[in-house]
């Protein structure tokens, strides 16, 4: 009871079951360092990328906001251009591929394993976006002063429609109330 000693107990040898298991253990422990490293490689390849990109997003005027770049770090590292754009690595993660995402799916827009080749690629994607932008915005412009005056007049047709169908609604409850009164308090003969 108090103060006596367990005999030790001898583990019990190692059924296959138990070994297999075991060795399954460290193979699977190697393979998630081997993935973590590839990871990091990715990362890696990516933040290079980044780097050779500055210049570029330092060009676009800060007006413009369709661009936010940054690296998620996720299952797939990615460098995101914009909200639909983004470059990640190939199957062989030394292979840049920049990839857009469409309402058809993903479309893949340039693969390299030269970091200019993709910068030109991205610089070339990003101009065609600003153009889009100038003449979304000039489209906009153009319509918006006309549809503007449209729908200022149109308020004030819906004011003056709404004005005399209040008019007429008083006239009318007017009336009744007229003949509401008359009706009781008819002079008695």
């Amino acid at each position: 009871m108090f103060g006596r000693k367990k005999p030790a107990e001898t583990p019990a040898p190692a059924t296959p079951l138990q070994e297999a298991v075991r060795e399954a253990r460290i193979e699977a422990a190697e393979r998630s360092a081997v993935v973590v490293d590839l990871r990091d490689a990715e990362l890696a390849r990516l933040e290079l990328l980044e780097e050779a990109l500055k210049p570029l997003f330092k060009d676009i005027p800060s007006n413009v906001e369709l661009f936010d770049t940054g690296i998620s770090k996720g299952d797939v590292p990615r460098l995101w251009i914009d909200v639909i754009a983004h470059v990640e690595m190939g199957r062989d993660k030394r292979q840049y591929r920049f990839v857009q995402d469409t309402r058809y799916g993903r479309a893949v827009l340039a693969e390299s394993y030269d970091v200019a080749d993709i910068g030109r690629a991205v610089t070339r994607y990003v101009a065609r976006r600003m153009v889009e932008r100038e003449r979304a915005l000039a489209d906009d412009a153009a319509m918006g002063i006309a549809s503007a005056q449209k729908i200022v007049e149109l308020e004030q047709r819906r004011g003056r429609q709404r004005a005399l169908r209040t008019f007429a609604y008083g006239i009318i409850v007017g009336v009744i109330a007229l003949f509401a009164l008359a009706l009781l308090y008819r002079p008695t003969p």
